[in-house]
C-alpha cells in the first residue's frame, strides 16, 4: 500500500517538474518571438515607406550560408525587389504570430497542468498530515 501511493506520489512530482520546466522552456520561447516581432516592424514599415513610384531603390536580402564540415558560415547578400522583400517580411511576421498563439495555448495547457499537480500535491499533503495523530492543521 505505501509502496503503490509513494509511486502515485512520485509521478505527481515528476509531472508538476516537468510542467514546470516545459512552462520556463515555453516562455522563452514566446519571449523570443515576441523580440522577434518588434525587429520585423520597423523592418517592414522602413519597406512600406519607400516610395512606388520614385526612383527604383536597391534592397538587399541578407542570406546566411552554412558551409560543410562546420568549417563556418558565410554571409551573402541578393538583391531583392520592395515588393518580394515585403511579402517576405510580411509572411515573416503572420508566421510569428501564428506561432505565438500555438505558444500562447500550449502555456495554458501547461499551466493548467501544472496547477493540477500542484493542487494533487497539496491534497495529498493534508491528507497526510491530517492522517497522523498529534498532528495540528492550520
Amino acid at each position: 500500500m505505501f509502496a503503490a501511493r509513494n509511486r502515485i506520489l512520485q509521478q505527481i512530482q515528476t509531472t508538476a517538474q516537468q510542467s514546470s520546466k516545459a512552462l520556463a522552456v515555453n516562455k522563452a520561447q514566446i519571449s523570443q518571438k515576441e523580440r522577434y516581432r518588434r525587429m520585423l516592424q520597423p523592418n517592414i514599415g522602413e519597406i512600406v515607406s519607400i516610395s512606388k513610384g520614385s526612383k527604383e531603390v536597391k534592397i538587399y536580402k541578407v542570406l546566411l550560408l552554412f558551409l560543410a564540415f562546420d568549417i563556418g558560415r558565410l554571409l551573402s547578400f541578393m538583391e531583392v525587389s520592395r515588393t518580394i522583400m515585403e511579402k517576405d517580411l510580411r509572411t515573416q511576421e503572420k508566421e510569428t504570430n501564428e506561432d505565438l498563439t500555438n505558444l500562447g495555448k500550449k502555456n495554458k495547457y501547461v499551466e493548467k497542468q501544472l496547477a493540477e499537480a500542484q493542487a494533487q500535491l497539496k491534497d495529498i499533503a493534508s491528507l497526510h498530515f491530517s492522517v497522523l495523530p498529534g498532528v495540528i492543521n492550520h
